[in-house]
């Protein structure tokens, strides 16, 4: 190996560098990932215990080094088992990259049409909806809470769901593509209970805790005032008319079918918000 330079005993090679520099990036995406949440905090600390055990094994303080190096295997087990939600958030995010998705005609699925000619009617009714759909990868787990229906998908279909009377009208719709593959689903909820100082109910809270954990996109009525909702990564859109709605939807379908990133996703949505 080429020695670059040398802090005494230490020999620093290409190498190393390199290394390096591939683990500062890769602190600084999980912390630019975690920023502002407490999981920050949790991370900086299990970075300076990481730090300090470095400096004792350097320095061949073996006591120290192995109690260091215990509280490092501990903390590492508690990081995951607290933050099980975000981890696989991050995972399905990392997953969806071009070679992840398919290329394909940007013609705008129908289907689209169909969930915001829905929406709007569920609306001026005030009868609540959420309805769930699912772009990269599937949902089977919380399908199966629900009634297995494997139907094509409809205006008039998803009027019959969530008609307050009707034996399905609780809990969500999944669809994929052009079918509804479940009702009546249970989903996870967010810890989020407020967006901008306003609380939100149990629908809004289900939509936006299923975009938390899997790639997909909410859309959620409420039944108090009829307004229209979109819950996407993480992230509450409230208040669409009808034509922004159509917007977001055609435009989440077309940046998937180009094989975009996340990030070109999200860019382009905020710019229809």
């Amino acid at each position: 190996m080429i020695e670059i330079f040398s802090l005494g005993f230490l020999k620093v090679t290409l190498v190393d560098i390199i290394d390096i520099a591939i683990v500062a990036f890769i602190i600084f995406s999980l912390y630019n990932w975690l920023k502002g949440t407490v999981g920050s905090q949790i991370f900086i600390g299990l970075l300076i215990v990481m730090l300090f055990s470095f400096l004792a094994q350097l320095i061949n303080l073996k006591a120290l080094s192995w109690l260091l190096r215990f509280i490092t295997d501990i903390w590492v087990i508690t990081f995951i088992i607290l933050f099980q939600p975000e981890i696989r958030r991050l995972l399905v995010l990392i997953a969806k990259t071009p070679f992840n998705t398919r290329d394909g005609s940007k013609e705008v699925p129908e289907y689209i049409n169909s969930i915001v000619e829905a929406a709007f009617e569920l609306s001026q009714h005030q009868h609540g909806a959420l309805i769930i759909i699912v772009r990269s990868s599937g949902i089977r787990g919380y399908s199966e809470t629900g009634e297995i229906l494997n139907a094509r998908l409809s205006k008039d279909l998803l009027r019959a769901i969530f008609y307050p009377r009707a034996a399905l009208h609780d809990g969500a719709v999944i669809v994929k593509n052009d079918l509804i593959e479940a009702a009546r689903c249970a989903l996870p909820l967010s810890a989020t209970t407020a967006v901008d100082g306003t609380p939100i109910g149990m629908r809004h809270r289900a939509g936006l805790g299923i975009s938390e954990q899997a790639d997909v996109i909410s859309v959620i009525v409420s039944e108090e005032t009829g307004s229209i909702s979109v819950a996407d990564n993480g992230e509450l859109f409230r208040g669409l008319t009808k034509e922004n709605l159509r917007k977001r939807l055609i435009g989440a379908s077309e940046l998937k079918f180009m094989g975009k990133t996340r990030s070109a996703i999200e860019k382009y949505l905020r710019k229809q918000k």
